[in-house]
């Protein structure tokens, strides 16, 4: 196996030279490595370095290590003890060089994952499959304490592009609407709120995000029935017309018949997924303000997706204003004004961390359709 190194923040490695010829190199390669992952990377190493140090986990599970760099990042760059677990053997060995190249006190556990998480306890435990974490999520929750982190990369299912994969993964109904990553999102948080509760415990999103080819989540577990009922109420469905774009939202466990609030004809339930914050805006705003401190693959994009998900606004839906103003046959004016004329006329806005043509808004489609017709 051929090596080569790379640096993603202040941690440099070996990993498998890349086969440039192959559609997809990190899954060609015998022990994965993909760097379009750094920002998730980094946002989780910001995340464990801005916690204070009554709220850090004693301990990280990497469930899934491939070539260490997670889990030795984080024991490198915020300090917490780490375990790295793979059933690869090869993937092992790869780490274990790491980490001792580097001087880090690194477990290297070989085993299932769902195996080792039902067995251990862990205060963070970090889910980075390639594919989905359906099959592992259920271990998941019941090994963290508190700390619970999940990546899909299967972002097809999830949003709706394959709907019957979807639907057998995550016990739900994704839909491929104009706010896809949404739903791909609030889909997997949804899921992993169904796996939490049946043990009497809830969860609080500290920072999650959708980017281009995965959905990340960074939670925080709660015990106890209270917790697990708050956390429950939060899930529920977007009721999305099939004539025009009105859509409506609505708590509960089971889809009701719900009429578009803007045409008054049916509507398609999407879910059952998660209604409500993706995130604790003070955790990101702490985060930003530790980036000053940290030395990160992606610093600046992770600094705007920070500033984007701290000001967004909590609708698990948005209107995509190129989209609206194509159907009035209007050229779009730019999104500040578009977001100025929805607060000026009383209503909350907000851009979306995922798209740049996205608005966030609690007013209706109707609103939607006058602000772009001013002037």
């Amino acid at each position: 196996m051929d090596l080569v190194p790379v640096t993603e923040g202040a941690t440099r490695i070996l990993v498998p030279a890349p086969d440039p010829t192959a559609p997809f190199p990190p899954g060609a390669a015998p022990v994965f490595y993909n760097p379009r992952m750094a920002i998730s990377r980094d946002a989780t190493v910001l995340l464990l370095r801005s916690l204070a140090p009554g709220d850090r986990p004693a301990d990280y599970l990497d469930a899934m290590g491939a070539t260490g760099l997670r889990g030795i990042r984080i024991a490198g760059e915020a300090g917490i003890p780490v375990t790295i677990n793979d059933r690869s053997r090869r993937a092992l060995a790869l780490a274990r060089a790491n980490a001792a190249r580097l001087g880090l006190a690194v477990e290297i556990v070989h085993g299932d994952a769902n195996a080792l998480m039902s067995s251990r306890r862990f205060g963070a435990v970090d889910l980075d499959p390639f594919g989905s974490p359906a099959p592992f999520t259920d271990a998941a929750c019941r090994s963290a304490r508190p700390y619970l982190f999940v990546t899909a990369t299967d972002t097809a299912p999830l949003c709706g592009a394959h709907l019957r994969a979807g639907m057998r993964r995550y016990w739900a109904r994704p839909m491929n609407t104009e706010y896809h990553a949404e739903v791909g999102l609030r889909i997997l948080l949804g899921f992993v709120v169904r796996e939490v509760v049946k043990y009497d415990r809830g969860l609080v999103p500290l920072c999650c995000f959708a980017r281009a080819h995965f959905v990340r989540l960074h939670l925080r577990l709660q015990d106890g029935a209270s917790a697990a009922d708050r956390t429950l109420a939060r899930i529920g469905f977007v009721h999305q017309c099939r004539a025009c774009p009105g859509r409506a939202e609505k708590t509960g466990l089971l889809p009701e018949s719900v009429p578009c609030p803007s045409c008054g004809g049916a509507t398609a339930a999407i879910g059952p997924l998660w209604l409500g914050e993706i995130g604790d805006p003070d955790v990101m705003r702490t985060m930003r303000a530790g980036l000053a401190t940290a030395t990160l693959a992606e610093g600046p994009a992770l600094d705007r997706l920070l500033a984007l998900l701290a000001a967004e606004l909590p609708t698990a839906t948005h209107y995509d204003y190129h989209v609206l103003a194509k159907r009035l046959g209007l050229s779009p004016p730019p999104i500040g004004a578009v977001l100025a004329r929805l607060e000026k006329a009383g209503y909350r806005a907000s851009r979306a961390h995922y798209a740049g043509t996205a608005v966030k808004t609690d007013a209706p489609l109707e609103e939607m359709y006058g602000t772009l017709t001013l002037p």
